[in-house]
């Protein structure tokens, strides 16, 4: 797969400003070996028209963007990959409003497609499992409950979060809506999500006890009576969390019309609270966002 993406808004304006432009990006994608026609294998071919490649041995035609969801699409691939940039560089969320006004689409039933279209290439059902060395977390999201901690809260949504250890930096992410910070529930969401014998590190939360029969090598960190910050000790899912708090603020402020400058997030059994004023994203988790939306033909979301 290519991993070939543009880093900033000047290099994608740069890359993809024609129609030809973004049909050989999609072809390179198709074809990272080179052309190869689906009906005789031969290699060499030449383009016809915006999307289609001609097979210079038997004239089959075929189109870049078959099993995509640029396929059928009478507006320009160019416009496209404008909306997939957009999308996937909104720290706040991305909704179909601010994507008809951005790029000038004359419906709001266009743009709210077009959205849904890209949100659900996000998921690949069936998806590769996390591997190697893991973070997994669990994060509550929601208001203020007086008294309520941690896994006192019962009004929250409970959110659990796998992360790959790539360096310093972040791997592939999964995130999930779970029931409650059991033992049962956590330890579905983990060989769900994380393949058999990897490093599975998380803190000291009895829920995750029993992960080594299971065939994981469990490594913990004890989070109580330390001095450094929760978010020091397991960075990434601490991190991934922010943006997702970041992300749902985003949407929640353009929905209600409402500027929400606060959110309060609570580590869900850690016991510790934090109000989070215009949470800081790190941008190479956005452009591992990015990512997944330009491998049109093999998306590995989280």
């Amino acid at each position: 797969m290519i991993e070939d993406y543009p880093k900033h808004l000047m290099e994608f304006e740069r890359r993809f400003s024609s129609e030809a432009a973004c049909r050989d990006y999609l072809a390179r994608v198709r074809w990272p070996e080179g052309f190869r026609c689906p009906r005789c294998g031969h290699r060499r071919s030449w383009p016809i028209g915006n999307v289609r490649f001609q097979c210079a041995n038997c004239d089959y035609q075929v189109s870049v963007t078959a099993g995509t969801i640029f396929h059928d699409s009478h507006k320009p691939l160019s416009l496209w990959f404008r909306a997939v940039w957009w999308i996937t560089s909104q720290k706040t969320g991305a909704s179909a409003l601010g994507l008809q006004e951005n790029l000038g689409l004359g419906s709001y039933r266009t743009a709210w497609t077009w959205l849904h279209k890209l949100r659900r290439a996000m998921v690949r059902p069936g998806r590769d499992r996390l591997s190697g060395r893991v973070e997994v977390d669990e994060t509550y999201y929601g208001g203020h409950e007086d008294g309520a901690l941690g896994c006192g809260a019962e009004k929250k949504t409970l959110i659990a979060v796998a992360v790959e250890e790539r360096g310093s930096g972040l791997g592939r992410i999964r995130m999930r809506r779970i029931r409650d910070a059991s033992a049962q529930s956590l330890q579905a969401f983990v060989t769900e999500t994380v393949e058999p014998g990897s490093i599975v590190h998380t803190d000291g939360w009895t829920g995750y006890s029993g992960l080594e029969s299971k065939g994981y090598r469990h490594e913990v960190t004890i989070l109580e009576g330390r001095r450094e910050p929760a978010a020091e000790l397991l960075p990434r899912v601490h991190l991934v969390a922010s943006l997702l708090i970041r992300w749902l603020m985003g949407l929640i402020r353009e929905l209600s019309g409402v500027s929400i400058w606060t959110t309060t997030w609570t580590s869900s059994h850690s016991g510790l609270t934090a109000v989070r004023h215009g949470v800081a994203a790190s941008y190479s988790s956005v452009f591992y966002n990015r990512r997944q939306v330009w491998t049109p033909f093999h998306i590995d979301r989280w």
